[in-house]
């Protein structure tokens, strides 16, 4: 190859892969130009590049910069930030650039080369100083800000899988009150397809029902919760989603063990009837195994968490951050909170109308007719971000079946043919 076409392919910057700039939020990073490493159709560029970099991540991103400003508000205070899994780059130059209060990014990746690429990102950005950036196993960087007076005010785990392998190191290098960001794309796992793996990595059964989403999230928070318990550390969680091909949570922790007592008491199991859609949580250890409604056999999801997966304060605060800011997905970034927002204190699990009419043998009527009909009848009802077509009421099954077969017989949309 000459020299011209290689700096036309590879650029003036000294990586030997081909690379382009992007923007995102308000910086600009270099990144693997990921069209080069498509081989075929299908083929997944980011897990084929040199470097790993997601741009489909972009909304988890802009979430996680307005999440981090929320927690820098509430706090009222300077924070030190750690990204232990940092690829290019970009997720940490995005928090020193955009996120108020920011005293030092600490940035990791065991790769050398996306050790030189976040270096590049950093200096292009004018951040030496602030960002530090490290070559090193994730863990190991982490064991060395365990001690108290080196410890992280938030931690971004952000893995190409499950955070499983990082968690109890990122938990030691969490100061008291700090937050901790978790990330998990093992969604098979979690949504029950591949249920054993579930079992080894998160320590919960998993359920293939149309709120899986739901209970990803929950095991993903239960094996937080009890992880941390083993150093008497509490969590509160602060804010969960679960999103396209992903689920994520936010959580402070709390030290002692009365914390870590009162976190445990909030895990438990979630009981399900194939046979009717009833579903209930049970919070302890010997869940029954016989359903109220049909008489029909339950199946267990769990042990997971059973505590709230956010909290309306901190979704209203990352609303007026979400406004504030220059965020590639704003749109989606504001509906997501707005409707996460109507879910606080909306009973666990959810159905879906489409598999409750697929049940019935009827057409679907509008989501939002449901949803009316039950708050008219004096249930709570509220959609839910975790699917489009999804709600979340305390309304029984029967009842549930009952409303969605009168509204489509109502409406015109009697049993299907």
């Amino acid at each position: 190859m000459s020299a011209f076409l290689r700096r036309e392919m590879y650029g003036a910057r000294g990586f030997d892969f081909p690379t382009e700039f992007v923007r995102e939020g308000m910086v600009e990073v270099l990144v693997p130009k990921l069209s080069a490493f498509v081989e075929r159709p299908g083929d997944y560029a980011p897990s084929k590049a040199p470097v790993f970099y997601n741009p489909m991540m972009e909304l988890n991103r802009d979430i996680a910069v307005v999440a981090l400003q929320a927690y820098q508000r509430r706090v009222g205070r300077e924070l030190v930030v750690c990204e232990p899994l940092a690829g290019c780059g970009v997720r940490g130059v995005r928090f020193a650039v955009e996120v108020e209060g920011i005293s030092q990014v600490v940035m990791n990746d065991i790769n050398p080369k996306a050790f030189e690429l976040a270096r590049f990102n950093v200096r292009h950005n004018q951040l030496d100083g602030r960002v530090l950036v490290f070559n090193e196993d994730a863990n190991l960087l982490l064991s060395r800000y365990a001690s108290p007076k080196r410890r992280f005010d938030f931690i971004d785990i952000d893995p190409f899988g499950s955070p499983a392998p990082f968690l109890d190191s990122a938990i030691r290098a969490v100061r008291r009150g700090g937050m901790l960001a978790l990330t998990a794309t093992d969604t098979a796992p979690l949504c029950g397809v591949h249920p054993k793996a579930c079992l080894r990595k998160y320590g919960g059964w998993p359920l293939r029902t149309e709120y899986c989403r739901e209970l990803a999230v929950r095991l993903l928070i239960g094996l937080l919760a009890t992880s941390a318990a083993k150093y008497d550390i509490g969590i509160e969680v602060l804010f969960s989603h679960g999103t396209d091909h992903y689920v994520r949570t936010y959580a402070l922790l709390h030290h002692g063990a009365r914390r870590a007592d009162e976190s445990l008491q909030k895990m438990g199991y979630i009981l399900h009837c194939f046979k009717c859609l009833h579903r209930e949580a049970f919070r302890g250890i010997s869940p029954p195994l016989r359903c109220p409604e049909c008489g029909g056999p339950l199946s267990v999801a769990g042990p997971l968490w059973l505590g709230p997966l956010m909290e309306g304060d901190f979704c209203l605060l990352m609303e007026g951050e979400a406004e504030k800011k220059v965020l590639g997905r704003k749109r989606r970034v504001l509906r997501l909170l707005s409707i996460a927002r109507s879910e606080v204190g909306a009973p666990i699990t959810y159905y879906v109308v489409d598999e409750v009419c697929d049940m019935l043998n009827v057409s679907v009527p509008p989501l939002m007719e449901v949803v009316r009909r039950l708050r008219e009848e004096g249930y709570q009802a509220a959609p839910t971000h975790f699917d489009g077509k999804g709600f979340k009421t305390d309304a029984p099954a029967h009842e549930v079946r009952r409303i969605i077969g009168d509204l489509a017989s109502l409406m015109g949309r009697g049993p299907a043919p």
